[in-house]
C-alpha cells in the first residue's frame, strides 16, 4: 500500500492535469506558449508578496498572475508585440520576485520548492485547493468552449457571429493564471509551463478532433504525473522535474510512432 504522501502527490499531479490538458490545447492552438511562461514567472513576485505580506501564498499568487493576465491581455488588444510584451514582464516579474525573496527572512531556504516544486509535501488543503481550482478552470473552459474554440479558428468570422474575441482571450489568461497559481507547489515556476505545453503537444499528434486533444492532454498529462512520480520513488529525483521529463519521453515516443505509420 503507497504511503499517505505519494497517494496526495499522485491525485495532486492528476489535478493539475486535468486543467492542464484543455488549457495546454488552446496555449498551443493560440500560439501563447510564452505567455505560461511569463504567468508561470510572475507567480515568484507574488509568493514574495506573500511572505513579505503574511498571506497565504495561493492568494499572492492569485493576485499576481491575474492582475499580468489583465495587463497582458489589455495590451494585446491594443496592438502590442505579444512576444516583446511578454518577453519583459516575464523577465521583470521573476527578477524583482527572486530579488524581493532574498529580502525576506527565511524565504531563501523555500524558494528552490516554489521554482522547481515539491509535489511530496502536497497536504490535504493543498489537495482541495489544487482540485478546487481545476474543477473551477475545467467548468470555465467548458462552459465557454465553443466561443473560445471560434475566436481561436477566425477572430473576424467569431465577431461579425456576435461574440467578443477581446472577451474570451481575456477569459482564457484568467485561466490560465489560476491554473499556475494552484499548480506552483506541485511542479515549480519553471515547469508549469512546460506540463501545458508537453501533454497537449503529444495528444495533438494522436488525435483528430478538438475535444479529442483536451482530452488525450488531460490524461496524457495524468500519466506524466503518475509515471514521474514512480520515477522519483524509485530513482530518487527530483519529483517535478521527472514528471516532466516523462512527459517528453510520452511526446516524443507518439512523435516517433506517427512518423513510423507516415513512412510505410
Amino acid at each position: 500500500m503507497p504511503d499517505d504522501f505519494l497517494i496526495r502527490a499522485g491525485l495532486a499531479g492528476v489535478g493539475v492535469a486535468l486543467a492542464a490538458g484543455p488549457l495546454g490545447s488552446f496555449v498551443i492552438w493560440r500560439r501563447m506558449a510564452y505567455f505560461g511562461d511569463a504567468t508561470s514567472h510572475a507567480a515568484i513576485l507574488g509568493v514574495a508578496m506573500a511572505l513579505a505580506l503574511n498571506l497565504p501564498v495561493l492568494a499572492g499568487t492569485a493576485i499576481v498572475a491575474l492582475a499580468m493576465a489583465g495587463t497582458v491581455s489589455a495590451l494585446a488588444g491594443r496592438g502590442w508585440a505579444m512576444d516583446t510584451l511578454l518577453g519583459v514582464i516575464a523577465h521583470s516579474a521573476l527578477a524583482f520576485g527572486l530579488v524581493a525573496a532574498s529580502m525576506i527572512p527565511g524565504a531563501r531556504m523555500g524558494l528552490e520548492s516554489w521554482l522547481f516544486g515539491d509535489i511530496l509535501a502536497v497536504s490535504r488543503s493543498d489537495l482541495a485547493v489544487i482540485w478546487g481550482g481545476a474543477a473551477l478552470v475545467v467548468a470555465l473552459l467548458a462552459w465557454r468552449w465553443q466561443a473560445l474554440l471560434t475566436c481561436t479558428l477566425h477572430e473576424d468570422l467569431a465577431q461579425s457571429s456576435g461574440l467578443n474575441p477581446g472577451r474570451e482571450r481575456l477569459i482564457l489568461t484568467l485561466a490560465l493564471a489560476l491554473t499556475v497559481s494552484v499548480s506552483l507547489k506541485v511542479i515549480g515556476a519553471l515547469l508549469i509551463a512546460a506540463m501545458l505545453i508537453i501533454p497537449a503537444a503529444a495528444a495533438r499528434v494522436v488525435t483528430r478532433t478538438p475535444e479529442g486533444m483536451a482530452m488525450a492532454a488531460s490524461g496524457l498529462g495524468a500519466a506524466a504525473a503518475l509515471g514521474g512520480l514512480f520515477l522519483s520513488f524509485q530513482q530518487d529525483t527530483p519529483a517535478g522535474p521527472s514528471i516532466v521529463a516523462v512527459a517528453a519521453v510520452i511526446f516524443a515516443v507518439l512523435l516517433a510512432g506517427s512518423a513510423l505509420r507516415r513512412g510505410r
